[in-house]
């Protein structure tokens, strides 16, 4: 069965690194670059502000400083240097089978910017879920940046899913240390989302 679900990510790698070609290789590189985001975390970083106040805000952004120092350490600590995957560029088995267009000689599961891009979106969502319509669309962004991961030859499929999963227990557990926190701080009801 192992076998089995390594093939079919193979597979799976093979077929969706191979979707690209030198005319989108500059885009991809540009959306796997965390800095080029800026202004999709500042879109984030008003609507936070907009939406809590500014000490409120306050605690919502330690908070996911917080969760993304958990993530990234846990991603490297507990995962990487454990499994001590290959990432797909630097798989020789893979030479000729897939476009390496970006190389890292760092280990691939689980992904890193999986991980933390889903936590940070998910947290967020859960905090402004009832207060700014269409808020999933945040979740496009941990989608569109992970395949780049993909995309680059960076990373497999697993990588990513088993990301997206370490990502969403994180800030699963982040979000009961903020409530606690929060009802601490901010117990007048009307500054608190009651459906977290």
């Amino acid at each position: 069965m192992v076998e089995f679900l390594l093939n079919l990510d193979r597979d799976v790698l093979i077929f969706l690194n191979n979707l690209g070609n030198e005319t989108w290789d500059a885009f991809w590189l540009f959306v796997t670059k965390q800095f080029n985001w800026i202004p999709i975390f500042l879109i984030i970083l008003y609507l936070v502000f907009k939406h809590y106040g500014w000490r409120h805000s306050l605690l919502i952004l330690g908070m996911i400083a917080l969760l993304l120092l958990i993530t990234d350490q846990t991603t490297n600590h507990l995962f990487k240097y454990r499994f001590e995957r290959l990432r797909p560029g630097s798989d020789p088995t893979l030479n000729g089978l897939i476009r390496a267009v970006h190389t890292s000689h760092t280990f691939s599961f689980i992904s890193g910017h999986a991980s933390n891009s889903m936590a940070a979106a998910f947290f967020l969502f859960a905090v402004l879920k009832t207060r700014v319509k269409y808020i999933e669309i945040m979740f496009l962004w941990p989608l569109v940046f992970a395949y780049s991961r993909i995309y680059l030859g960076l990373h497999y499929p697993a990588d990513i899913l088993a990301g997206y999963l370490w990502g969403i227990l994180m800030a699963l557990l982040v979000l009961q240390v903020y409530k606690r926190v929060r009802d601490h701080y901010f117990p007048n009801r009307e500054h608190l989302d009651a459906t977290l």
